[in-house]
């Protein structure tokens, strides 16, 4: 059984008086443990199409199904719960919280999971000492360079043990070196855990260390 398969996924946004098509009828399927990156110019739909899998928006028509539960039908209240319990998410603007230090914001998603302090606490720090910021823990994303914010986000994305990581454009806002070792580290933390990563990228180098890429234009694979 595959891990996540989208079918016939459809999406637009409306802009003043015009509706705006960004998806039209997607299917494709992802295996467990797999790395599948989605490609495509600027404004192709990746993005979308990431936030429609990990829950954080809903498809106008189509299904989305993890494992057997179809994501399309959960309610609000349940496809948070959801996206708490299977799904880590790396964005490209980090979304850290500003008034919280590197540990606060990694502990975040087991703290919204009622998950205990203690434990998320020394689990925090060992994620933190992996990715390499064992010396930054009590600071602020504003005394962190990007690089450093991108691993408390890849750090704090792995605090549940989430089964799918997905990742949007996580080296476009990197030089080119700080991106090749924050992917670097990425994709080894994945293999460590055996979790499936999605990542959305314009980037083909990178891309091209994918098991399976996917390219997206005008909304169609």
């Amino acid at each position: 059984m595959s891990l996540l398969r989208a079918v016939n996924l459809t999406k637009s946004y409306r802009m003043g008086k015009r509706v705006v098509p960004v998806l039209r009828n997607v299917s494709f399927e992802v295996e467990s443990s797999d790395f599948l990156a989605l490609c495509g110019a600027s404004g192709a739909g990746k993005s979308t199409l990431l936030q429609l899998l990990g829950g954080l928006d809903s498809v106008d028509a189509g299904e989305i199904w993890f494992r057997d539960q179809n994501l399309a039908i959960l309610s609000q209240r349940k496809l948070a719960e959801f996206r708490n319990r299977n799904i880590g998410f790396v964005f490209q603007a980090y979304h850290l919280l500003p008034e919280f230090t590197a540990l606060e914001n990694v502990c975040l998603p087991g703290r919204m999971a009622r998950r205990s302090k203690s434990v998320l606490e020394i689990k925090a720090r060992e994620l933190l000492h992996r990715v390499g910021l064992a010396e930054r823990l009590d600071h602020r994303p504003s005394e962190l360079s990007g690089g450093e914010q991108q691993r408390v986000a890849i750090a704090r994305a792995l605090i549940n043990d989430p089964v799918l990581i997905l990742a949007d454009e996580p080296t476009g806002n990197l030089d080119s070196k700080t991106g090749d070792e924050t992917m670097d580290l990425l994709l080894a933390l994945r293999e460590e855990r055996g979790a499936t990563l999605v990542i959305a990228t314009h980037d083909l180098d990178l891309a091209a260390r994918a098991a399976r890429v996917i390219y997206l234009s005008d909304g169609h694979l």
